[in-house]
């Protein structure tokens, strides 16, 4: 695949300061340029690495620990502005952007960037891996395992509520109904 084809545009977009939050010397944090949700940030490592989460090993724990801290520590800005804000932090098991990059995304799933069922399933699904799992499976198996046919079938299935497990047929019915479901996960 071209360097310049668009699941490569992280390397460049970490140069923009319009779309960098913060930075230290081991992360970079931006926004997403097509956020799924009021809040949406990617945590990539510097300098930024082509590779995804099944490429990651024993060695990477130390790294994987720095972004999710990196997150949650703008997380914790935030919802001190907003305490209502939760934030989910992981890695898509198989992501469409080919550098390493851990999504920080709010639990509202309000943005019109959010227009297909790929793009909720990818948040809402076993798809979205935790980072804390990664960080446990990473030291427990020194790696971590995709299958990549069950994590492309996670993608195609039915829209389901992570709350309250209802089954909705579209995804603006979807939208409606978690913006109204009170079930906890």
């Amino acid at each position: 695949m071209a360097r310049n084809h668009w699941s490569h545009a992280l390397a460049s977009v970490v140069k923009d300061k319009k779309m960098c939050v913060e930075e230290d010397s081991r992360t970079v944090t931006i926004k997403d340029g097509y956020p799924k949700a009021k809040h949406h940030y990617l945590v990539l490592p510097t300098p930024v690495q082509t590779r995804g989460v099944a490429s990651l090993d024993k060695t990477d724990v130390a790294l994987v620990q720095h972004m999710l801290r990196r997150g949650e520590e703008l997380a914790d800005r935030l919802t001190a502005k907003e305490p209502s804000v939760k934030f989910h932090f992981g890695f898509h098991s198989i992501p469409s952007m080919v550098h390493l990059h851990m999504h920080m995304i709010s639990q509202d799933f309000d943005s019109p960037k959010l227009k297909n069922k790929k793009h909720w399933n990818s948040f809402t699904t076993e798809f979205f891996l935790d980072a804390e799992e990664v960080i446990e499976q990473l030291k427990r198996d020194r790696k971590v395992t995709v299958n990549k046919q069950e994590a492309e079938d996670l993608l195609k299935q039915d829209l389901t509520c992570p709350r309250c497990k209802a089954v909705v047929s579209n995804l603006p019915r979807m939208k409606d109904h978690y913006a109204r479901c009170k079930a906890s996960p």
